[in-house]
């Protein structure tokens, strides 16, 4: 529950401090636009929410770790760009990302595999590209620089960690991740345990879905548009506020685009694409997952290396869109 906490606080705070100075937002009207824009964002996104958390289960339960593992080539580079694609063959929502790859480091899994396939699978697969492309219907460009600066961004930082980390940075008191026990222990078979894990992950993920929806709603019915247009206007203001938004709803990558989306006509395209690209990178539950799997120094490191690679990344891109 704890990376529920900063959105919850912030609707309290926001309905506590604002609505009483503008008690015009209760009007009918605003209710509407808020409950339209609420279930329009929700519906379209529970589909892919629904798709992802199925190929994550089927992939938790039928591919075993060693298949990855083996796979792996053994110099950097070719190693680097495995790790790259690695989420189009087995797309994995990054709710399930932290789990998957403490499993396979225990494998053999080398560290700078391991963070490239952390960035970059959440963002660069089949499921996350569909969404994408669906939620920017009239502006495809988004979708494949989505997906191209996701890979730039993790291949860069994985040659960054082969270069300058030289030793383990994993938690000593790391165990094997419980839900394998669980997956064993699991009555019914395969089958069974496919509908477990895939029902977990769907109520997992949908609750930051919901809070994301919320919080998205409330910004685009009760926000004075002027403020929203005054942002977007300033370049750093805009892909600050962008990555600061994505950070804290802790949106599913399947599900961010349908969010972002609502923003096309207020903000920058390149502060959306940072939105897209830092959100299943990094967002506040990811940030604990990661907290917990490495030592602090290496975690703050990858922070840093994640918020300023996906900054001055999108930018770039951003002047080619």
């Amino acid at each position: 529950m704890l990376p529920l906490l900063i959105p919850a606080v912030f609707l309290i705070i926001a309905g506590i401090v604002w609505l009483p100075e503008h008690p015009e937002l209760l009007d009918n009207a605003y209710v509407d636009t808020f409950k339209t824009a609420f279930i329009g964002i929700l519906l379209e996104a529970l589909p892919f929410v629904l798709l992802g958390a199925l190929l994550s289960s089927l992939l938790r339960v039928f591919v075993p770790d060693e298949i990855i593992s083996r796979w792996i080539p053994r110099r950097p580079v070719p190693a680097i760009l495995f790790g790259c694609l690695l989420g189009i063959l087995f797309p994995v929502c990054e709710c399930g990302m932290i789990p998957l790859v403490r499993r396979l480091m225990h494998k053999g899994m080398p560290l700078y595999v391991a963070v490239v396939f952390i960035l970059s699978g959440p963002v660069v697969n089949p499921v996350v590209y569909g969404a994408t492309l669906t939620a920017f219907r009239s502006h495809p460009g988004l979708a494949y620089a989505r997906m191209g600066l996701a890979f730039a961004v993790a291949a860069l930082i994985g040659l960054i960690i082969y270069i300058t980390v030289k030793k383990s940075p994993l938690r000593l008191s790391i165990q094997r991740e419980t839900g394998e026990r669980h997956e064993q222990g699991t009555r019914g078979g395969k089958l069974v345990a496919v509908f477990v894990h895939t029902s977990d992950e769907f109520f997992e993920m949908g609750k930051y879905l919901i809070i994301g929806c919320l919080l998205t709603s409330g910004i685009q019915s009760f926000m004075n548009q002027g403020s929203l247009a005054a942002i977007g206007e300033k370049p750093l203001g805009s892909y600050l506020f962008m990555m600061g938004l994505a950070f804290v709803l802790s949106l599913c990558s399947t599900s961010d685009a349908f969010v972002a989306s609502t923003f096309l006509h207020t903000f920058p395209a390149g502060s959306l694409l940072a939105f897209m690209v830092l959100g299943p990178m990094l967002d506040f539950k990811n940030s604990l997952m990661l907290l917990s799997l490495f030592k602090t120094k290496f975690a703050l490191y990858l922070f840093f290396l994640i918020f300023s690679a996906v900054f001055i990344g999108s930018v770039l891109v951003s002047l080619g869109l």
